[in-house]
């Protein structure tokens, strides 16, 4: 069921399920998330608050109970130690007690208090909201880094795990459903040159080297709210926040802000890398994460910078053979088109290698100074 085929009649009787503190004015559509359907709840009063009420898809997050009970543990661990409820995402509860309603239709629902006066971006473009997004999600590590690994589950098992990725994709090749191989040998070449290289966080997390941590999984920056001002004040869109890596943060967030292209980039030939964007990224997120840090985890950083990438292109490659069933397309070439661009990153990556792993090491090393 869609967001258009939900009557004003319909989310309206949802929100006396909730201990909502307001009169209500309007509910409107919110946002431009593809996963799940966000309306925000308007107050009469307007220095009331105002809601965000969210139908939770549970088709991508199949056990809604254990993802609510992540961002409880999640958001009252920020909490004690913000002591805001401007900088943290506050659950409203159900009726009953819950973080979450289920209606007579099956369908899962949550209210989160709406953060006024906030902006977000799809793209950075100053040094500064880069620098302001390494601050956020460093620092959202960092107020992570004590609270138990043991009471936040996977809400997606293996999301960032490569040898999964890789898997699906020989699946895909073997069985070809599309006729679509023969059109992808360089791409899958490129891959497979790199599989074992691009395994190694996982090896080191398997020997202990790496610690594993709670930590956010999709750190593009428009999950970064920012004040009027581009101070950053609030991370969001904590539905995959679960056990995992610091590279995983890190590598996913520079993903989106070097590139100096689209995601999808048709011409490979434009995709360049912005230094001056990773540079500030890399400032303010070392910052933030330097308390908790170990030397490996600072060393892995770089891995994660190429691994992001080269996961992407795996998982957009793997759904080109497939037929496209999983990412939404506006062209029958366009998951071929977004695998290509993510390659051609991961290349722009490894050419400028020891220069973006000197600027994450004098970084450090000044840091520490």
């Amino acid at each position: 069921m869609g967001t258009n085929s939900l009557t004003d009649n319909q989310i309206y009787s949802l929100i006396p399920e909730f201990k909502i503190d307001a009169v209500i004015a309007s509910v409107k559509p919110f946002g431009s998330g593809h996963i799940n359907d966000t309306y925000r709840i308007v107050n009469t009063d307007v220095n009331g608050s105002d809601y965000l009420l969210q139908r939770i898809n549970h088709h991508v997050f199949r056990n809604v109970p254990l993802l609510m009970n992540n961002l409880v543990n999640v958001t009252r661990h920020l909490k004690q130690k913000i002591r805001s409820d401007s900088n943290v995402l506050t659950i409203i509860e159900s009726r009953s007690g819950d973080p979450y309603f289920q209606d007579h239709d099956g369908n899962y629902w949550r209210v989160f208090t709406f953060l006024k006066n906030t902006k977000s971006y799809d793209m950075v473009n100053t040094e500064k909201q880069a620098f302001e997004g390494g601050k956020a999600f460093g620092g959202f590590l960092a107020l992570l880094a004590d609270l138990d690994v043991g009471l936040v589950k996977d809400t997606i098992p293996d999301f960032h795990n490569i040898e999964f990725r890789l898997a699906n994709l020989q699946k895909a090749m073997d069985e070809d459903k599309a006729g679509r191989l023969k059109d992808v040998v360089p791409e899958v070449g490129f891959i497979q040159e790199r599989s074992n290289a691009m395994s190694e966080i996982l090896r080191l997390g398997r020997a202990g080297t790496l610690p594993l941590r709670i930590v956010h999984n999709d750190t593009k920056f428009n999950n970064v709210l920012l004040d009027q001002n581009d101070n950053a004040q609030c991370v969001i869109d904590l539905d995959t926040v679960m056990p995992g890596y610091v590279a995983y943060d890190f590598g996913d967030s520079i993903r989106t802000i070097i590139n100096t292209a689209a995601e999808d980039e048709e011409g490979p030939d434009h995709i360049g890398l912005n230094m001056h964007l990773f540079e500030a990224y890399t400032k303010g997120f070392l910052q933030e994460a330097k308390p908790f840090l170990t030397e490996t985890e600072v060393n892995s950083l770089i891995k994660g910078v190429l691994l992001l990438p080269y996961i992407q292109a795996v998982r957009f490659l793997t759904d080109y053979l497939e037929g496209d069933h999983y990412f939404k397309i506006n062209s029958p070439r366009h998951n071929l088109q977004r695998a290509r661009a993510q390659l051609a990153l991961v290349a722009k990556l490894e050419e400028d290698l020891e220069l973006l792993e000197q600027i994450i090491t004098k970084t450090w090393q000044r840091l520490k100074a």
